[in-house]
């Protein structure tokens, strides 16, 4: 394994799966992982060697005193299965993709994946398109054989054919091809004008798919809530927005008429005598 990577940990784990998860449009792979780590049992693992990948942008001053240089936090979690139906797990999550050297952090993260004999690497992106925000997101699912592809269609995932996905969370899954280990990536639909902001909608619909696909089960009470409450955030900033858009482009009647001078008109003026 690649000196990049510091394992604390020496757990047996049997053909486990790996989630990856790094920041990305709507924050959706992010928001789904963190969940994942609050909710379940994992234990650490290890981590990334982070000022191998990231320059540090400054330091913080506590009570006048200059603290080391911080730097994103790249960490491996674990979880043993606990029934028969789960599989054992292996959660990474990467707080920042770098500028550089992107494509050696992918097969960082996959070293420490073959070290304990995965047997599928699986990411989670954003699919933007023109759904509204109000409607049910559905998720798109992608994977690195044909094979992996039809068990994604019995899942009822949406296949979209031809589709980039951007940063790590993509090219994750391109490394692992290269490698010839297994790979998935499931997008939930985020709406592209709402793109900015965090969306726990997608995530929740990723989550209910992957629950079925590792065969565990998740609380996701929470997670509905913060969804209901996004949604409600977003249509409150929609109708500010439409209003301030009307006032704007709307001029009152009694503007009207260019000097705003009464034009009396007279029918009898008209009549010849």
């Amino acid at each position: 394994m690649s000196n990049l990577a510091r394992i604390k940990a020496r757990p047996k784990l049997e053909s486990p799966v790996m989630l990856a998860a790094w920041p990305g449009v709507g924050n959706v792979s992010m928001v789904l992982a963190n969940y994942l780590l609050n909710k379940l049992d994992f234990k650490e693992l290890g981590e990334i060697n982070a000022p191998y990948f990231f320059d540090p942008i400054g330091v913080i001053a506590r009570n006048n005193v200059v603290e080391a240089p911080q730097f994103p936090q790249s960490k491996f979690y674990y979880r043993k299965a606990t029934s028969e139906t789960e599989r054992d797990l292996i959660l990474f999550i990467g707080d920042d993709q770098p500028s550089s050297k992107v494509y050696e952090l992918a097969n960082t993260v996959l070293d420490v994946g073959v070290a304990f004999q995965v047997e599928r690497v699986i990411t989670c992106a954003a699919a933007l398109t023109r759904i509204h925000f109000t409607e049910q997101p559905r998720v798109w699912g992608v994977a690195t054989n044909q094979s992996i592809t039809s068990e994604l269609q019995e899942c009822g995932l949406i296949d979209r054919g031809n589709i980039q996905i951007a940063g790590l969370n993509g090219l994750l899954l391109g490394a692992a091809k290269e490698r010839d280990i297994n790979g998935i990536c499931l997008l939930g639909e985020v709406p592209a004008h709402a793109s900015r902001i965090e969306n726990p909608m997608a995530a929740l619909a990723i989550i209910e798919v992957l629950a079925g696909i590792l065969g565990i089960e998740v609380d996701v009470a929470e997670l509905s809530e913060t969804a209901s409450e996004t949604r409600e955030q977003i249509k409150q900033a929609t109708s500010i927005a439409m209003g301030e858009y009307i006032e704007h482009f709307t001029q009152p009647i009694w503007q009207q008429g260019g000097n705003g001078e009464e034009n009396d008109y007279d029918e009898d003026d008209d009549e010849e005598d």
